[in-house]
């Protein structure tokens, strides 16, 4: 064994530590050499030097007289008492949730023996624990010992509320939460009257879904009841965002309990629910969207009311959100940045103070759905934070039918939450002023920190998935208990009778005004449906206008101010040499020789947008730079590394621009910009994928979001998709962006597709999207190659000029050429360019080759226009890349056929049918291609 002085002190005292708490836990070697410590090392211990402080006669703990200092025997026991206190503190922060009683069922907590003070190492008896100050341990409960305060320890880290929050790794947050906990500066008593007001709101959640299940039986509710507590948190957490400074909160939830949160939350009239009832008995009791919407379902509805606080009013908006549970999570996220975000200024300002994302979670969707984690990890960047989200689990400990050790392989629910350092507060649902009390913490640490934080609320569903289903199909046992268990509302009551906080008749009166103010609004209803009065007509969303023709020019004398604007940097600022030779050579394409290619032509759209008052947002994988390192929006400083974004600095701009990269993630990132591009209509939001096949993993946001949410919900946007798309050889992956999809969603003109083919069409396009009346989603399909081919490039008269052309007729034919045209080629996209650049071009004689710039709405005016020059032609060849069952072929071939006169054959020439989208060699491809162009071109 080596001698003290040759050892390292840290590491030696750490050990000594161990061994005075616990001998028998450190190797034998190291406690005989501690048994025979020299006096200097016991000295140097900072616990033994604060116990002798503390306890300068300190004994044994059993009456023995104190021992000399001369040596480190002198407080083996109490040091080691210490030590173990210490531990048991610990264990109550990090491990006292497995002792809590948050079942309302009654299921026994698991426990820890690290909780109990008679299974530690020395065992913590009375004596010595009353000899341990509880000021040594740093907690913050009551208590001048240890003795006095474990009790208090136990009910606040072991009672109805239990919490997790050691897993955070920044210390202050660790530090605050501890002392917010232990020093019960959340959870003070509710006086009478807020007492009397909690029974109120309980006795209105209770009494509505017992109201409707009588009323409408059979008819689906999705019951709140075994979480009605969750409607008064949201009522406290809206009035603690309001003296936050929110004026704008946005929730997101599924179903289950919606129908009460609309009504109690958000403000909606009874008889506005009810109607929506009756609507399934009496289709006249919902009306006719004269629109062509298709409606939702009830609980799927969203709404907007505003809540009247003490600190004034707040605009409370419930997102509409379909069956696919957690995925308005982002969506939710991206209205609330959208509030929180100043869009009259240049200047990008963002306060998050001044809108609140509140997010109602399933316990079985919580750890079960993918998009939650991708929610929570936009948290804290740059472009997506929205200054802490208030996350409640409605925790019915069970998943449709699925029971929790089934449906995931932690302990908890919310135990995703902990890889994002949020707090975790577990509360007993049945503890209606506990609740409040997990509210209040909840807010004030996101009012300190800024970060979300997940309040696990802990009940049971007392009903089925719905109120057709028999639960005890499946789960006899938790059935039994629940159907002989007391609601809060009744457990409430009780509480608040014994107390003397109110009597029993005057219980009765409320319980019977709540059922009263729901009958009489129903009566109203049934009243008005059958003298046929028209029902209250619900505020719509914006989104539906004109369709009349949209002008997308700008005078050339503005562009070329603008361009100049937007090559300047700061003096002293040093572009990396490569890219400043291609940035300068942006200022001769506004000439005469032309030139201005993708990336010019897209942050001129912009910019002339910014200055006309328009706000742009724009966010994408590597979307700073680009994909394929040609939009270089953001500079960075080649010797420093700073960043600069020139088109952020334009002098005339009166809208903010927003670029950021986003996570590498889809169904997050976009739902994120539709819920920003609903929340704020009047700016261009766009998002772009890596590569367009990327689109796959968002599918659930576009299906159930972006195509149908103006039918289902009367809720448009003008968000844009850019998604890479072409075939040049790169393989299945990354070739297509799955066109045919979006082909077979479009419907009702309920989004717009555009392929372009010229650096000017996408600039008239962008300009078009974001001043067109008619707010529609739109997808752009965006090139690859074509962002360098010279032939895509355009000159300045044609963004000063012109305007978007659906259809671009051959640029090569004069009216002769036209009228001994015998074939008529009708592409879309980069692969006109294949055809038209082809060797095999100039040998096609009566070949005409136009292009389908917009493939949705399809242009029946301009395509009738186009046939009409052609008086001669026998054939209409539809020439595409992608297979026969894929891309835009077997969407539109009957908008072909129509126009077509009966003589003229209609052909297709592309790829057959095939599963994968493209070949896997680029040799193979070279091959497909070739002989596409050749069957498109030859034969005639």
């Amino acid at each position: 064994m080596q001698r003290f002085e040759d050892l390292n002190s840290g590491f030696v005292q750490e050990l000594f530590a161990q061994y005075l708490a616990s001998p028998e836990a450190v190797d034998p070697a190291w406690r005989a050499l501690f048994e025979q410590a020299p006096e200097e090392l016991a000295d140097s211990s900072a616990l033994v030097q604060r116990v002798r402080e503390l306890y300068p006669a300190a004994g044994d703990g059993n009456g023995a007289a104190p021992a000399s200092r001369s040596g480190a025997e002198t407080p083996p026991l109490l040091l080691g008492a210490v030590a173990a206190a210490m531990a048991l503190v610990k264990a109550h922060r990090m491990h006292g949730h497995l002792a809590a009683r948050l079942d309302p069922l009654g299921s026994e907590p698991v426990g820890d023996p690290a909780l109990e003070p008679e299974r530690l190492e020395p065992r913590l008896t009375e004596e010595l624990m009353r000899q341990i100050p509880a000021r040594v341990l740093r907690v913050h409960v009551p208590g001048e010992t240890l003795a006095d305060a474990l009790p208090h320890l136990r009910q606040t880290y072991c009672g109805t509320m239990a919490y997790e929050i050691e897993h955070i790794s920044n210390h202050e947050e660790r530090v605050w939460l501890r002392t917010a906990i232990e020093s019960g500066r959340y959870r003070r008593a509710l006086s009478a009257d807020e007492k009397r007001a909690l029974l109120r709101r309980l006795a209105e959640v209770e009494g509505m879904e017992r109201y409707l299940r009588r009323a409408f039986l059979g008819q689906k509710q999705f019951s709140i009841e075994g979480l009605d507590v969750m409607v008064p948190m949201l009522d406290q957490a809206i009035e603690l965002a309001a003296s936050d400074g929110a004026r704008e909160v946005v929730i997101g939830m599924a179903h289950r309990g919606r129908l009460n949160v609309l009504a109690h939350v958000v403000g909606r009239p009874y008889d506005v629910i009810l109607r929506e009832f009756e609507g399934e008995r009496v289709l006249e009791a919902v009306g006719a969207d004269p629109e062509g919407g298709s409606g939702d379902v009830k609980y799927h509805l969203g709404a907007l009311g505003v809540r009247k606080t003490e600190s004034g009013d707040v605009r409370v908006t419930l997102a509409s959100n379909p069956s696919h549970l957690e995925y308005v999570d982002p969506v939710v996220e991206g209205e609330t940045r959208a509030c929180q975000t100043n869009h009259e200024t240049r200047e990008r300002t963002h306060d998050p103070r001044s809108a609140l994302a509140a997010l109602i979670h399933g316990d079985a969707a919580f750890p079960g759905q993918g998009v939650v984690a991708e929610t929570l990890n936009l948290q804290s960047l740059r472009g997506y934070a929205t200054g802490g989200t208030f996350h409640v689990i409605a925790n019915n400990q069970i998943g449709f039918t699925t029971d929790p050790d089934e449906g995931r392989s932690t302990r908890y629910s919310s135990d995703l939450a902990k890889g994002f350092d949020n707090p975790i507060i577990h509360v007993n649902a049945d503890d209606a002023e506990a609740a409040i009390a997990a509210v209040r913490l909840a807010m004030a640490f996101r009012e300190r920190f800024r970060k979300d934080v997940v309040v696990d609320l802990v009940g049971y569903r007392r009903f089925g998935h719905n109120e057709g289903d028999e639960p005890a199909y499946t789960q006899p046992l938790m059935y039994k208990k629940i159907e002989n268990h007391p609601t809060v509302r009744e457990q409430y009551a009780a509480a608040l009778v014994a107390e003397g906080v109110l009597s029993q008749a005057e219980l009765d009166e409320l319980v019977e005004s709540v059922h009263t103010a729901i009958k009489e609004a129903h009566e109203r209803l049934k009243e008005a449906i059958a003298a046929g009065t028209a029902p209250p007509e619900e505020e719509k969303r914006p989104g539906r206008g004109s369709d009349a023709p949209i002008d997308t020019s700008v005078p050339a004398e503005h562009l070329i101010e603008l361009n100049e604007q937007l090559l300047e940097v700061p003096q002293g600022f040093t572009i990396h040499p490569k890219l400043a030779t291609q940035l300068e050579r942006h200022r001769d394409t506004l000439g005469e020789a032309g030139g201005i290619d993708w990336a010019q032509a897209e942050e001129l759209a912009f910019g002339s947008l910014l200055v006309g008052g328009v706000p742009v947002r724009l966010t994408g994988q590597d979307t700073e730079r680009g994909t394929f390192s040609h939009r270089h929006m953001v500079l960075h400083d080649f010797e420093t590394g700073d960043t600069y974004t020139p088109i952020e600095h334009l002098p005339n701009a009166s809208a903010p621009f927003q670029v950021y990269n986003s996570p590498l993630s889809e169904m997050a990132a976009l739902g994120f910009e539709y819920g920003y591009s609903v929340a704020c209509p009047r700016a261009l939001v766009l998002w772009e994928a890596q590569f367009g096949d990327f689109i796959n993993s968002a599918q659930v946001i576009v299906d159930q979001f972006i195509v149908s949410g103006l039918s289902k919900w009367q809720q448009s946007s003008r968000l844009v998709l850019l998604l890479p798309h072409g075939y040049e050889g790169n393989g299945p992956e990354h070739s297509s962006a799955r066109l045919e999809r979006f082909m077979q969603l479009a419907a009702q003109e309920n989004i717009r597709i555009v392929n372009c083919s010229t650096a000017g069409q996408y600039f008239h396009v962008i300009r078009r999207q974001a001043i067109h009346p008619k707010a529609r989603p739109l997808v752009l399909l965006t090139p690859k190659g074509l962002l360098r081919l010279k032939e895509s490039t355009s000159q300045l008269n044609e963004l000063a000029k012109g305007s978007f052309r659906a259809l671009l007729d051959d640029p090569t034919l004069d009216e002769e050429g036209r009228r001994r045209a015998g074939r008529l080629i009708l592409c879309s996209g980069k692969v006109y360019y294949d055809i038209a650049g082809h060797e095999a071009r100039n040998e096609a004689e009566g070949v005409a080759i136009a292009r389908l710039e917009q493939l949705y709405p399809f242009p029946v005016a301009a395509y009738d226009e186009l046939l009409s020059r052609y008086p001669n032609i026998t054939e209409l060849v539809w020439a595409q890349e992608e297979p026969q069952n894929m891309g835009a072929w077997r969407a539109i071939r009957h908008r072909l056929e129509e126009g077509l006169p009966g003589d003229v054959e209609l052909r297709y020439v592309g790829r057959p049918w095939r599963a994968s989208p493209s070949e896997g060699y680029p040799t193979a491809h070279l091959l497909e291609q070739d002989r596409i162009v050749r069957e498109a071109l030859g034969g005639y």
